[in-house]
């Protein structure tokens, strides 16, 4: 009992006092919770605008940082002095002439003897004038004395005709004896102080030959000196 007593009166000077008035009111909220919405809102505010500002100062740091700076130029080495090359030497072009155009053909060209083509000489010709032409042609005829052919004169040398026309073995075909020593060595340097085989041989019959040899100029003893060769003059006979 002694404690229900206090209580009542606890109780009783609770409903007797006036109500507390809501802190947040007249200052523009209904309640205290309209107030803790705002105060959220207002810092949430602040933050991002403390969060811009800070965006804010690191751009400006960042571009303060980043001046532009004028970009060191490449040094220029010195010009060069041109090298001296000589200069080639000019080569002279060969143009080659162009080929002459070809003659044109031009008919019944009278250079051009027409004497086979019967209808030509037909057209111009007849049988009187023929016969006048032939006239005319025994007009012009004239009849050539023939004279003999002179003799040779011996003075003059070997005749390596007649000796061609007089022999008949052929080269090579050994007839004479040459016994000398060296005989073949030195027939080339003896046979190359004549300028053709047809004058070695005339110096060659000359000297005694062809049993005699004494310029060795055949040393195989065929009757021929320095490779001459008789039979040319045989087959111009025979034909």
């Amino acid at each position: 009992m002694k404690f229900i007593i206090p209580l009542l009166g606890v109780l009783v000077l609770a409903a007797c006092s006036p109500p507390v008035p809501d802190s947040a009111t007249g200052v523009g909220f209904d309640d205290y919770g309209s107030y803790q919405s705002r105060q959220a809102t207002i810092a949430r505010i602040e933050a991002e605008q403390t969060a811009n500002a800070r965006i804010e100062a690191t751009v400006n740091a960042s571009l303060a940082k980043a001046e532009v700076v004028p970009a060191a130029q490449p040094a220029v080495p010195p010009a060069a002095k041109p090298e001296v090359v000589d200069a080639p030497e000019p080569v002279a072009v060969v143009v080659a002439a162009p080929a002459p155009a070809a003659s044109p053909l031009v008919p019944n060209n009278p250079g051009i003897s027409d004497e086979q083509d019967f209808d030509a000489v037909a057209a111009r010709e007849s049988i009187q004038s023929d016969a006048e032409r032939r006239i005319k042609q025994a007009e012009q005829y004239q009849v050539a004395t023939v004279k003999a052919v002179p003799d040779r004169n011996n003075t003059l040398g070997p005749n390596i005709v007649e000796y061609a026309l007089a022999t008949s073995n052929p080269v090579g075909n050994n007839l004479y004896d040459r016994t000398r020593l060296f005989a073949i060595n030195n027939n080339a340097r003896n046979c190359a102080a004549y300028g053709s085989p047809d004058i070695a041989q005339e110096a060659f019959l000359a000297a005694g030959g062809p049993r005699k040899d004494r310029q060795n100029l055949d040393p195989d003893g065929d009757g021929y000196a320095c490779g001459w060769d008789p039979e040319p003059f045989r087959a111009a006979v025979r034909q």
